[in-house]
């Protein structure tokens, strides 16, 4: 397939799961499934998806370590400049220790900690919404597969 195609399939990839999240968060009402950091990671799962970064382990544990990092930072340490600084900054030595490197996921220690999440929010959006990511992404990967294959 030509870049230009590619392209347009990465694009549409991201359209379908930040679309999906978005749909079942408003017809859910009280659950969050979005945040920013996702719209970073579709990047990755749908444009470069044989990357390493980009690979279900790093997005959901990428995504999953950092955040509860946020969360203890916000349940038992406090928010301040310096802690929001140590935060990102254990999130990302957490993330490389583990082979879980996912670069949009560096973002969360700061996105949790400015807005105060719980607990809760380990589940939703960070889990869920993870999942949900790789899973669209994974079945975008089999349509693209399956259609290469008819073209050979």
């Amino acid at each position: 397939m030509n870049n230009y195609l590619l392209s347009v399939i990465a694009g549409f990839g991201a359209f379908l799961a930040i679309g999906l999240l978005s749909y079942m968060e408003a017809s859910l009402g009280d659950v969050a499934l979005l945040m920013a950091p996702f719209g970073a990671t579709a990047v990755l799962v749908f444009g470069v998806p044989d990357s390493p970064l980009a690979q279900p382990k790093n997005v959901i544990l990428g995504h999953f370590i950092t955040a509860f990092i946020g969360v203890v930072f916000v349940q038992y340490v406090g928010v301040t400049p310096l802690t929001l600084a140590l935060a990102t900054g254990l999130g990302v030595t957490a993330m490389l220790a583990s082979k879980t490197t996912h670069p949009p996921a560096g973002a969360n220690p700061i996105l949790i900690m400015l807005s105060a999440q719980g607990w809760g929010f380990l589940i939703t959006p960070v889990l869920i919404g993870a999942v949900i990511i790789v899973l669209v992404g994974k079945a975008l990967r089999m349509l693209q597969n399956k259609y290469s294959r008819l073209e050979n």
